[in-house]
């Protein structure tokens, strides 16, 4: 049966004009006029590799007879056969009651669900993206139906749900065989030259990469299967990353963009450095490319069997990257050789534990507490003589972890008192070179009785 996905929301926040996005055709009617879709619609599509029946509902509704009735009990069902929900609210309007309503039906089902702020284009949207995190249902994707903005980021997010749900369907039927935790997605990426394909050969126990002295042999972000320490890995060797102004040819080009793809699809990024000439600025330009994917990373050095003071040269490359990466602060670095493979056993361990630090979760009580301790420790700096106010703090994602603070004057907080609570975060919380995302949101708290 193919995967199934719901889109649903209340009345005219732009399902049908998804729908008819995602679907690649105009089936369904679409209107400004509230109400315009009824009876549910489905139709077979593909999205990436996945075959996929998208299932457009009617405007979820408040009441307790005739055609709303109907049309509500219609969505339900939607909802209960759907392996995936796509939960949409306007971003223009906010979230208002009906929607917190309605994700609390979505929430109780069960079901995965991918929240999606359409009427996403524009500034007057940004209140709203930001109201959606109280709903409770993970971060919001900011979307435009009409325009396509953010439709491949729900496409990808479907297709995750659907592979992760044929892996658990296959799970299933073969329990005894296949139990056990997904492909790990691990990019190794670099400069040119620093031996990426030599140490995914030396993972893999045999020479899969061609490898050489000549800089730029490999042109394809090519994946490999192997499991280490009884964990399935997917790793793939990425084409050399040179600054932009030395790219050279349609071929090198589209090799950057199949290593920059690699990266944005990998849970783990080991970046390789030359032991040699190491932090150059392409090395921590891709650091930073890195981070801001929100990929976990992992630092190894390569060709330490060159190194002649190498307690020397291991203090001198910690001090550079504290001092060069602070986005990445207390990231591991390890020292290996690709060619003897030593340190091979130090870097995997270290991308394993890159891992599970990069899908912690934070209880929301301990949050609030280190807050509040935080805050009373160094105060915010007055804006235009108001307090800034600090209520509420919650992790809305993990991969990687991702915080909101609601608080009085969200822009008026100064970046430096925002990089505060994030360094503060890592230490408290042993969260060392994993990227942290801190969104700031004007609101009392939303889970806050009235």
């Amino acid at each position: 049966m193919p995967f199934t996905v719901a889109i649903v929301g209340r009345p005219n926040v732009g399902k049908s004009t998804l729908f008819n996005r995602l679907a690649g055709k105009r089936l369904a009617l679409v209107d400004d006029q509230p109400g315009l879709t009824r009876d549910r619609r489905d139709v077979e599509t593909e999205i990436g590799t996945c075959a996929v029946t998208l299932v457009d509902t009617a405007g979820l509704e408040s009441g307790s007879e005739g055609l709303t009735t109907r049309m509500r009990e219609q969505t339900e069902a939607a909802v209960e056969q759907a392996d995936l929900i796509l939960f949409l609210i306007d971003a223009r309007a906010g979230v208002i009651g009906a929607d917190k309503s309605f994700a609390e039906l979505v929430r109780n089902s069960g079901k995965p669900v991918v929240l999606a702020a359409n009427k996403s284009e524009g500034r007057a949207a940004e209140a709203g993206f930001y109201e959606a995190f109280e709903l409770g249902l993970g971060e919001p994707l900011a979307i435009s139906a009409e325009h396509g903005i953010g439709i491949g980021e729900v496409s990808d997010a479907i297709e995750q749900a659907c592979q992760e749900n044929e892996n658990n369907a296959a799970g299933e039927d073969n329990a005894a065989e296949d139990e056990g935790p997904h492909a790990l997605r691990i990019a190794i990426v670099g400069r040119p030259n620093v031996g990426k394909s030599t140490l995914v050969n030396a993972l893999l126990g045999e020479e899969r990469m061609i490898t050489g002295p000549e800089a730029g042999i490999t042109r394809d972000a090519i994946a490999s299967e192997v499991e280490w320490a009884g964990r399935p890995l997917r790793v793939f060797d990425t084409a050399g990353l040179r600054r932009k102004v030395r790219v050279e040819g349609k071929a090198e080009e589209l090799s950057v963009r199949d290593t920059l793809k690699a990266i944005r699809f990998a849970e783990v990024v080991i970046l390789l450095l030359d032991a040699e000439q190491p932090f150059e600025k392409q090395d921590l330009q891709i650091a930073s490319l890195i981070a801001q994917e929100g990929r976990a990373l992992v630092i190894a050095v390569n060709k330490w069997d060159l190194v002649v003071e190498r307690d020397k040269r291991r203090n001198e490359l910690r001090e550079a990257c504290q001092r060069l990466l602070p986005q990445v602060k207390g990231v591991a670095l390890v020292p290996a050789s690709a060619v003897s493979g030593r340190g091979l056993d130090k870097v995997m361990n270290a991308v394993l534990a890159a891992d599970e630090l990069w899908n912690r979760r934070i209880p929301t009580h301990a949050l609030n507490q280190w807050l509040a301790a935080a805050t009373d420790a160094h105060p915010p700096p007055a804006a235009s003589g108001r307090r800034v106010r600090l209520r509420y703090m919650t992790q809305a994602n993990a991969r990687p972890p991702t915080f909101v603070v609601f608080c009085s004057q969200p822009k008026a907080l100064p970046d430096s008192y925002s990089r505060y609570l994030v360094n503060g975060l890592r230490e408290s919380f042993d969260l060392p070179g994993v990227p942290i995302r801190l969104n700031m949101r004007k609101g009392k708290n939303p889970y806050a009785k009235d």
